[in-house]
C-alpha cells in the first residue's frame, strides 16, 4: 500500500479538528454562549460570581500553560479549551465557595483528568464535571452551602438550601416558583441556577451546529417523562428540567465532543441515559442530585456506545445495499 495513502486512513483522537485557529473559534464560540449564564449568576449572586469565574478561568489557563512548559510540550493556552474549563467548574460550585478550594478543583481538571490523559482529544472524561465531583466528594460541606439570591437579601439568612435539597426534604411547600426558577432566583450552583439563560446559550450553540440537539433533547426529555411517571404532575416533571445543573449539564457539558458519542444512536442512547441516571439518584439516593455522576458514568460507556453505533450502522448500510 502506499505510505501516502496509508496515512490518509490513520484517524486521530477526537475532536478532529484540522487547525489550531479552528479549535480556538469552537471554543470560544461555547464560551459566548455562556455569556448570557455567565451575566446572570453575576446578576444572582453578586460580585463573588464574577471573581469565583476570574479565579477559575486564569488558575486553569495558569496550570496547562506551566504543565506544557515543564513537560516541553507546544503551549496550548491559545486554543481556549483550559479558559472553558475554568469556566464551567465557576459555574459547578456555589458562588461562595472558597477560592483556593476552586484552584485546587481546576488544577485536578487540567493535570489529572485533561494533560495526563495527553491533552485535549484524549481525556476520557469532562474534566469540568470530574473536577465538581471531586470537588463535592473532598469538600462537601462547602460544596454543600448555597448563598442566597438577591431575591433574598432582605432576609437575615446568608446560605439556604437549594429547590433540589427541599424537594428531598419533602418540604415542597417552599420550593419556589417554577418562574423563579426559570429566571434563577433560587439557591444552587453559580452558573446553573438561570434555566432561562442557558436555553439561549443552548439554542445558540444549536443553531450555530456547534452541538447536535439529540443529546440535550434526550437529555431533558428523559428527565421530564420519568419526573411525570414518578409524580402524575406536570408542574413537578417541569420543576425537575429546571432544577439543579439539567440545562446546564445537558447543553455545555454532556455535549463535550470529546466524552460524548459520534454517531446520532449512541447520542441518543448517551442522552436518555443521563436522564435516567440523573433520575434515579435525585429520587432513590440518599443525594438530591445526580447530573454530574449521571455525565461522568455515560463517559466511561463512550466507547462502548460508539461501537454499537458503528455496528449498527454498517448493518442498516450493507441492509440498504443488498447485503
Amino acid at each position: 500500500m502506499d505510505k501516502k495513502f496509508h496515512n490518509n486512513l490513520i484517524v486521530s483522537s477526537a475532536p478532529h479538528i484540522v487547525t489550531e485557529s479552528d479549535t480556538t473559534r469552537l471554543m470560544g464560540t461555547v464560551i459566548l454562549a455562556l455569556v448570557p449564564s455567565w451575566i446572570a449568576s453575576i446578576y444572582v449572586f453578586g460580585f463573588r460570581a464574577l471573581l469565583l469565574s476570574v479565579v477559575c478561568i486564569a488558575a486553569s489557563v495558569l496550570f496547562e500553560y506551566c504543565y506544557n512548559a515543564l513537560t516541553h510540550k507546544k503551549q496550548t493556552v491559545g486554543d481556549l479549551s483550559a479558559a472553558l474549563t475554568g469556566l464551567l467548574i465557576a459555574f459547578n460550585v456555589p458562588s461562595n465557595f472558597p477560592l483556593w478550594q476552586a484552584i485546587l478543583g481546576c488544577a485536578f481538571a487540567i493535570i489529572v483528568v485533561k494533560q495526563l490523559f495527553g491533552g485535549i482529544g484524549r481525556n476520557f472524561s469532562n474534566p469540568a464535571i470530574t473536577a465538581r465531583i471531586f470537588l463535592f466528594i473532598s469538600f462537601a460541606g462547602n460544596m454543600s452551602t448555597w448563598p442566597v439570591t438577591r431575591l433574598n437579601a432582605a432576609t437575615d439568612a446568608v446560605t439556604g438550601p437549594t429547590p433540589l435539597a427541599l424537594y428531598a426534604e419533602g418540604s415542597k411547600d417552599q420550593i419556589p416558583g417554577l418562574l423563579q426558577m426559570f429566571l434563577g432566583f433560587h439557591g444552587g450552583s453559580t452558573g446553573e441556577v438561570c434555566a432561562l439563560a442557558l436555553l439561549i446559550g443552548g439554542i445558540f450553540l444549536i443553531v450555530r451546529k456547534v452541538i447536535s440537539p439529540i443529546i440535550p433533547c434526550a437529555f431533558i426529555g428523559t428527565v421530564f417523562v420519568f419526573g411525570f411517571i414518578a409524580t402524575g404532575s406536570l408542574h413537578w416533571a417541569l420543576f425537575h428540567v429546571l432544577a439543579g445543573g439539567v440545562m446546564l449539564g445537558a447543553f455545555f457539558m454532556a455535549t463535550d465532543y470529546v466524552t460524548s458519542p459520534k454517531l446520532p444512536l449512541g447520542q441518543l442512547i448517551f442522552g436518555i441515559g443521563c436522564g435516567i441516571i440523573t433520575m434515579s439518584i435525585r429520587l432513590f439516593g440518599s443525594y438530591p442530585e445526580g447530573v454530574s455522576f449521571s455525565i461522568l458514568l455515560m463517559n466511561i460507556c463512550t466507547p462502548l456506545l460508539n461501537n454499537l453505533s458503528y455496528k449498527f450502522y454498517l448493518k442498516e448500510g450493507g441492509a440498504k445495499n443488498g447485503k
